[in-house]
């Protein structure tokens, strides 16, 4: 495994033409590297979802430079950059976007399909990741059955069975109470613990404690948070 980042980010800037221009990034420096957990504060509009698409290969950069795993994203065609995306990244957002008519196993089988998965791998990875999150005992149920707590829980079901090697996160644990947060933070760890980078978007206290490091993202910058919320 290499010991450099995963994500390494220098003089990231992003703006959005209006009138006037929008300074979402104004020169964003960051490392993250295998096995870290990190959470990225910062106020409502300060562009922490800018830079988690822009880091998820959602979005581009208008200056600057991005390394995902050790390949400078500039240089890829869109091509390239959507089969590192599916390779390489996992996404949790706080809308669990579960397909309510389809059953639990299918929401996963779904994303196995996309990303091209043998067929013949397809159930035993279903399986597996869904006795991970703890949902084996729901593998039919409809999505729109869930509670909150199962749908963000199998939303990480979805985000991990590829294996990706950075786990992209936005307010997992936003809407969730205490007992479900712990849950998700709990399969979080586990995922850190397997050299996968882990990088939340959050304003909840509970996941800036539990973060190995925590920036906040201010003025267009990331500044280090020396105390924990």
């Amino acid at each position: 495994m290499s010991t450099g980042p995963s994500l390494r980010v220098r003089g990231l800037r992003k703006v959005y033409p209006s009138a006037p221009p929008v300074v979402a990034l104004d020169g964003a420096d960051l490392d993250v590297h295998p096995g870290e957990r990190l959470a990225v504060l910062g106020r409502s509009g300060a562009g922490k979802s800018t830079l988690l698409n822009i880091l998820g290969l959602l979005d581009t950069a208008t200056a600057g430079d991005y390394d995902l795993l050790g390949v400078p994203v500039a240089a890829l065609s869109a091509r390239r950059r959507d089969t590192l995306r599916a390779d390489a990244l996992g996404f949790v957002f706080q809308a669990s976007h579960v397909l309510g008519h389809r059953t639990v196993a299918e929401n996963v089988l779904l994303k196995l399909t996309t990303a091209r998965v043998p067929a013949g791998r397809r159930r035993d990875l279903v399986d597996q990741v869904l006795h991970t999150v703890g949902l084996s005992a729901r593998t039919h149920a409809l999505g729109a059955t869930l509670s909150g707590g199962e749908k963000q829980r199998l939303a990480l079901a979805r985000a991990v069975v590829t294996g990706p090697r950075v786990v992209l996160a936005d307010e997992p644990t936003g809407n969730l109470d205490d007992g479900n947060a712990a849950n998700v933070l709990h399969l979080l760890d586990r995922q850190a613990a397997a050299d996968v980078t882990v990088v939340v978007i959050t304003h909840d206290p509970r996941t800036a404690r539990w973060a190995d490091r925590v920036v906040e993202l201010a003025d267009g910058r990331l500044h280090r948070v020396e105390g924990r919320p």
